[in-house]
């Protein structure tokens, strides 16, 4: 199964930022579970300044509806989400959600810029 998420975390190094580490999730519960609490994203390093969450071009244009496929890039604290459209509104809803219900961890949460 090919990835259909990749996230590049990236430090601060005088003016430049370094591409650190990057991860690859193969759905979005994989995601979803990263964020979660107790999941990988707890272990952020304090020197991270950026977190590149990149969907990958799905398999199968939409047709349809075009607008739907095309590249955006949304930010949310260090938190850059940039994909096809429909794919960021789609987990950006879901992360809403589950904020609401307390299903991220509070280290997502500090990323993404909510303060509580």
């Amino acid at each position: 199964m090919n990835p259909i998420i990749t996230v590049e975390f990236g430090v601060q190094c005088n003016d430049t930022v370094i591409k650190e580490e990057s991860i690859s999730f193969h759905s979005p519960e994989e995601l979803f579970a990263f964020v979660a609490p107790g999941g990988g994203c707890e272990n952020i390093p304090n020197d991270t300044c950026e977190i590149r969450m990149i969907f990958l071009t799905p398999e199968h244009p939409n047709t349809k509806n075009p607008i739907a496929d095309k590249r955006a890039t949304l930010e949310l604290g260090i938190v850059f989400f940039t994909g096809p459209l429909s794919e960021i509104m789609q987990t950006v809803e879901e992360l809403i959600d589950k904020a609401g219900r307390n299903e991220l961890s509070d280290s997502f949460l500090k990323v993404i810029g909510f303060n509580g």
